[in-house]
């Protein structure tokens, strides 16, 4: 059964994530040849092809804008849970392939918060898409 406090506690998380995405992509909207740039050149070597890393560089921040914006308003949340997961999953991929495990441990910490937020969806309150 699920509780007042369960359902308040879901929906802070679930803002939480959805501010630290839209955060994310926010900032990096701003300068986004600039952050395409730096993670090229976070990723020189990497055995990743550079234009691929380019290419992923000028997409993350719409898919962190929206995934954040999908979370905080609580719209669509079951897919933006799922697209965040993938995301950090991506996330994860590539910073192995420059040993950045400092930044894996951060990144294991969002997958564990998603994972919470996927299992937990019966708890979604206070948000557009919240069933009754």
């Amino acid at each position: 059964m699920n509780t007042k406090n369960t359902k308040t506690a879901y929906f802070f998380l679930r803002v939480s994530m959805g501010i630290n995405f839209l955060g994310h992509g926010l900032v990096r909207l701003v300068k986004l040849q600039d952050f395409a740039s730096g993670m090229m050149k976070g990723f020189e070597t990497s055995w990743l092809p550079q234009p691929l890393v380019h290419l992923f560089g000028v997409t993350l921040p719409f898919l962190e804008f929206f995934i954040g914006l999908l979370l905080t308003i609580g719209c669509k949340t079951r897919i933006a849970a799922i697209a965040g997961s993938s995301l950090i999953i991506l996330l994860l991929f590539g910073s192995s392939t420059v040993e950045n495990w400092e930044a894996m441990g951060i990144q294991m910490i969002y997958a564990g918060l998603f994972y919470i937020l996927i299992s937990r969806m019966n708890d979604n309150y206070l948000a557009l898409d919240r069933k009754s």
